[in-house]
């Protein structure tokens, strides 16, 4: 939000603050209760531990994300999620492996959630080999479908000039949905619009330059998610490549 770069509104709470939401400390709970009022529901629930996502580790995968929460019960119970998953013993295998020392401490994002007619993810550099080029996916709906592989996505790659060099239609078959009374549920995608190009020519230079501008914050080989909306991107997260690559 420094930056200036396109995100979804929302706040950050640290690990002492989740810490003593969960232990139900009045003046916690009253903080929280403000920063909920102030966004637009429904947001998005989102880790954030110390350790995660470094340059050497990342935890994609690894520890919960919850959407479409619609009340503050629901909030409590998807940090309280959140935190968990972070205890779970993939999540701690996966710590010691990559040599994250300490005690776990989860801080939370709580993120205005972004209504994505289409959205997936960029690599600023090609994770599986390493060139100099960036790579995307992409899909109907939220972004969901393409980290957690339910679909074949749109597949996209261009030169760090911004040059078209490769473009493959998948087959996104499947979508979420937002439930009005929170969470999502998976719905089928028709043939005729599963089988469809999602992104145009623009609309990869759109995502280049987006790629220009966190590489301009971030630096170099960052691995990139994006909501699009009404023609417009937005930068849903941004973490570092991690890959025998470097």
């Amino acid at each position: 939000m420094r930056a200036e770069l396109t995100v979804p509104s929302g706040y950050a709470l640290n690990f002492k603050s989740v810490e003593a939401i969960l232990r139900e400390e009045e003046q916690a709970l009253t903080d929280l209760k403000f920063a909920f009022k102030q966004m637009t529901s429904p947001i998005a629930v989102r880790s954030s531990a110390i350790g995660e996502d470094s340059a050497g580790a990342s935890f994609a995968g690894q520890h919960l994300s919850v959407l479409n929460v619609n009340n503050f019960s629901q909030l409590i119970s998807a940090i309280a999620g959140v935190l968990d998953s972070a205890l779970a013993s993939s999540a701690q295998s996966y710590r010691q492996k990559m040599g994250v020392d300490g005690a776990t401490k989860m801080g939370i994002v709580l993120q205005e959630l972004h209504h994505s007619e289409a959205a997936g993810v960029m690599f600023t550099r090609n994770p599986l080999n390493g060139e100099q080029e960036r790579v995307i996916e992409a899909a109907w709906g939220l972004g969901e479908v393409v980290v957690s592989g339910l679909v074949i996505p749109d597949y996209y790659r261009l030169s760090l000039q911004g040059d078209i060099l490769e473009r493959r239609i998948g087959d996104k078959d499947i979508a979420l949905r937002l439930l009005p009374q929170g969470g999502t549920e998976e719905i089928e995608i028709p043939p005729e619009k599963a089988n469809a190009k999602i992104l145009e020519d623009a609309d990869l230079q759109n995502l280049h330059h987006l790629a220009l501008r966190c590489e301009s914050v971030f630096g170099k080989h960052l691995d990139i998610e994006w909501g699009l909306a009404g023609g417009q991107f937005t930068l849903l997260q941004c973490r570092a490549i991690t890959t025998s690559h470097g």
